[in-house]
């Protein structure tokens, strides 16, 4: 079996499809390709700062769906002897 037997089929010239509108093109593995974001109208490089409020409300649904772990930041310890006590005795 030949080398280009195991290589899928490459495209120069594919097709970036963004809400039924080609925005770009590309090489790739497939003809064409559709996704819901691309650089022209997600919020990071239209210089929109959504992605603060977007980690600050993850941040508040978590507290809301976990509570308040605060309380579980101190652990106890049990006393175990040691080693060095065990050589002592």
């Amino acid at each position: 079996m030949a080398q280009t037997d195991k290589q899928p089929e490459f495209f120069p010239e594919a097709k970036v499809f963004c809400n039924g509108e080609e925005v770009m093109t590309v090489g790739g593995t497939q003809a064409e390709y559709v996704v819901d974001i691309w650089s022209g109208n997600h919020p990071f490089f239209l210089g929109k700062s959504t992605a603060i409020m977007t980690n600050a409300g993850q941040v508040s649904r978590f507290g809301d769906k976990y509570g308040d772990l605060g309380a579980m930041s101190e652990v106890e310890t049990i006393d175990t002897p040691s080693k060095k006590d065990e050589k002592k005795k």
